[in-house]
């Protein structure tokens, strides 16, 4: 007899061994329809895998997450299956899960259009209504190989070659189609009723650009049509808020080959940096942070000494000059060090705050770089704050309110906190781990914040909490952080006079809000879509004239703004004024203000808001009165 027992707690018995799918079979059929895996003693399996033993088993079906997983895996084997039969000559290699979806990569003689992207997906549901068998079979690792050299498909036999040889060989067929593959995958094609090819790019084979380039097919699979109808307008309205084409329809920066990694900012986008700038400026000034400025380019025996040379090498930029080693620092941490032990320092002056928005290069790889969001060069709102142990918890818990304050200024209010520990590469003894780690550990949990941690995923120098703020699409991004690091300021030989005359070494917490400026602006316009809030707008105004009579009026306005302290531009073209609104709309701009010979004549402007709604002429002083308000608020006014 054998026992299987299900995760209800429940057991049956079988006086035979049986398949998972009679299994789901015996309890319904509504589940043997429903199954498209299962879960042996925690493993996933195929449903024909027969049980011959005492087992624990769980049905996989796509309300669970591993259920989706096959189904997305099954549908690259599905797109596989299409492209060889439209395209015989083209050679399938690797085709794996990633984040809501799958690709394939394939090496054919030309890369795939659009066209053959529509041709395929309906090759592919006519396949799914063909409603194949899926059928695993195990073969000699040898055979193997010949098995798709024959078939010409030389990236199959390279990769047996890479499997382990005590991993047995396993082989999926559909119909005339086989790949290799560990699996689970679905019982049949049926089963894969919701997909759709998203797009083609290019990928070196194993990533390697040596190597051939491959097509590579994007697409997505989901359990129901409402979940990926959901998912595909997500995917269209993150498209619509990418930040590299509203940077350059909205005029705020580009980038280009000559500086790669490295952002050219437009008059737009920097002032909108500087807004940004200013407003953390003010916040170091009221929470006791005193501003400083290090080179940019120190001598390799410090980064040597804070342990930066041993860990961080690979990602950074040096040069040469009179025979010494130099680097352009990847962070401020080392040079705040040296400012804070010029002098003898008493534990009274603790806790010293340092803040700098410290521009920083590091060289990452180029297939990394993602418009300012990924670059080489950017600026940090960084800061360091030297204290005693005594002093971690104030320190860490008053930031961490001093955070969320600053995020909802700048309309983020959901937070996810983790708290990331010990990587393997690090430096500092495990009594000093330990030591940080409980120090965050103790602040979070006073704050009463629920967190998820990190194993391994902490600084080279020390412990951190994470930082991730929610954007208006529910994407995550991880912004700001505090370190708790024992080791950089006893290395760089930071020490103050302790109560009992005697010489300690401070704990250095490092902290950043924003984190990279370039970034957290990029997070910014896609959050709004370009539509920043209007004391974040670049131009928070502009005054446009209906004829030439009005010119005068108009620059009257437009310098009254400007005293009053509000971006605002003039729009004196020779064109329709209903062009001008549509024009300064696309541009997103907060507040347009039209004059015309009645509004002259009234002394007032009529306006329009970011939007479409109008409302009417108002003396110039009211218009002043609701933008001042409005920029106060950091929020936008709707009435």
């Amino acid at each position: 007899m054998i026992t299987i027992q299900l995760p209800d707690g429940s057991q049956r018995t079988f006086p035979t061994p049986l398949t998972v799918a009679e299994v789901a079979k015996s309890i319904g059929s509504g589940l043997a329809k429903a199954a498209l895996a299962g879960k042996v003693d925690g493993r996933l399996v195929d449903t024909s895998t027969l049980i011959e033993q005492d087992v624990t088993l769980a049905l996989v079906t796509a309300k669970d997450p591993e259920g989706v997983d096959i189904l997305r895996h099954s549908t690259a084997h599905l797109l596989a299956h299409a492209v060889k039969e439209l395209y015989p000559e083209a050679q399938v290699t690797i085709g794996p899960v990633i984040e809501n979806g799958f690709y394939y990569d394939f090496s054919y003689l030309r890369p795939f259009t659009p066209e053959d992207l529509e041709r395929i997906e309906k090759r592919m549901e006519e396949i799914v209504r063909r409603d194949l068998p899926v059928q695993r079979e195990l073969m000699a690792r040898g055979e193997a190989v010949r098995f798709f050299e024959e078939l010409g498909e030389k990236y199959k036999a390279e990769i047996i070659a890479a499997i382990p040889t005590d991993e047995p060989i396993s082989l999926y067929r559909q119909d005339n189609f086989v790949d290799l593959c560990r699996g689970p995958h679905v019982p049949s094609t049926g089963k894969l009723k919701v997909f759709k090819l998203t797009r083609v790019a290019g990928a070196y084979w194993r990533g390697d650009a040596k190597n051939e380039m491959l097509t590579r097919v994007y697409g997505t699979a989901w359990a129901t049509r409402e979940d990926q109808e959901t998912y595909l307008h997500r995917l269209a309205e993150a498209e619509r808020r990418d930040h590299r084409r509203l940077g350059r329809e909205l005029d705020l920066f580009h980038l280009q080959e000559e500086a790669p990694g490295m952002i050219f900012w437009h008059p737009k986008g920097w002032a909108l940096w500087q807004e940004i700038e200013q407003y953390m400026r003010r916040i170091y000034r009221e929470n006791g942070y005193q501003e400083v400025r290090c080179p940019q380019i120190l001598d390799r025996a410090l980064w040597e000494k804070s342990g930066h040379w041993g860990h961080f090498q690979q990602n950074m930029f040096t040069t040469l000059s009179e025979e010494r080693e130099f680097a352009i620092k990847p962070m401020n941490c080392p040079g705040h060090v040296q400012i804070f032990n010029q002098g003898v320092r008493s534990y009274r002056e603790l806790p010293v705050r340092y803040g700098e928005f410290g521009s920083c290069h590091r060289n990452e790889p180029s297939g990394a770089l993602h418009g300012v969001m990924r670059v080489r060069g950017f600026t940090q709102d960084d800061g360091h704050i030297f204290c005693t142990e005594d002093q971690i918890l104030e320190e860490v818990s008053a930031f961490i309110q001093l955070l969320r304050r600053v995020y909802a200024d700048f309309g983020f209010t959901e937070i996810q906190y983790k708290l990331a520990t010990r990587p393997t590469s690090r430096v500092g003894s495990e009594a000093i781990w330990d030591k940080a780690e409980d120090a965050l550990r103790t602040a979070l949990e006073h704050n009463a914040v629920d967190f998820q941690t990190l194993p391994g995923e902490g600084a080279f120098y020390g412990p951190k909490i994470e930082f991730h703020l929610s954007d208006s699409l529910g994407r995550t991004w991880q912004c700001g952080t505090i370190q708790a690091d024992f080791s950089m300021p006893e290395r760089l030989g930071a020490t103050f006079v302790a109560a009992d005359n005697s010489r300690q070494t401070p704990v250095m917490l490092h902290r950043a809000i924003l984190g990279s400026l370039e970034r957290f602006i990029g997070i910014l316009i896609e959050h709004y879509a370009g539509a920043l809030p209007l004391w974040l707008s670049p131009v928070q105004a502009v005054v446009a004239n209906i004829s030439e009579a009005q010119r005068g009026a108009v620059e009257n306005v437009a310098q009254q703004l400007r005293e009053e302290g509000v971006r605002v531009e003039m729009d004196l073209r020779n064109e329709k004024i209903s062009y001008k609104i549509r024009t300064h709309s696309l541009q997103k701009i907060p507040y347009q203000l039209v004059m015309g010979d009645r509004e002259v004549e009234s002394g007032q402007v009529s306006v329009r808001l970011r939007g479409g709604k109008d409302l009417g002429a108002q003396p110039v002083e009211v218009v002043v009165s609701r933008m001042k308000a409005e920029i106060l608020a950091k929020s936008e006014l709707t009435d």
